[in-house]
């Protein structure tokens, strides 16, 4: 008996980055660890942090794709991966180097700019408060 295969589709905001076929396994890095899918695994959902995606078929072998955070969502033999950006290649360190550079440096500099967004809410929730009060 054969066993059954998934299908694997890499979205990206404006694009499919990848839609396979006959994909045998895949696994992903969650902020609980990596997380492996086989064919028969139940349905989940599971937030992805950056890191490499792993995935494998008989025609291509292991791949290996550099995702941003995003989601994966398996539902029977189908899985989605909905992620900001991702980057594929050979070279296993290049693409471990492209997660670092890229995406882990985008999630600080977007930190940043929400920290600075929240203070300049606050300020402003301040100043208004004061103004409803001074009359």
């Amino acid at each position: 008996m054969q066993p059954s295969l998934m299908t694997l589709k890499i979205l990206l905001p404006f694009q499919i980055f990848a839609d396979k076929t006959g994909i045998t396994r895949i696994v992903a890095e969650t902020r609980a660890g990596s997380h492996g899918i086989l064919p028969r695994r139940l349905d989940c959902v599971a937030p992805l942090v950056p890191g490499i995606l792993i995935y494998e078929n008989d025609e291509e072998g292991e791949i290996y794709v550099a995702v941003d955070e995003g989601i994966l969502v398996k539902t029977g033999p189908n899985v989605f991966v909905s992620v900001r950006n991702a980057i594929d290649g050979t070279d296993l360190r290049q693409l471990q180097e492209a997660v670092e550079l890229e995406f882990l440096d985008l999630n600080e500099r977007e930190q940043n700019v929400r920290s600075v967004l929240a203070k300049m809410e606050s300020g402003f929730i301040h100043r208004f408060t004061e103004f409803q009060h001074g009359r």
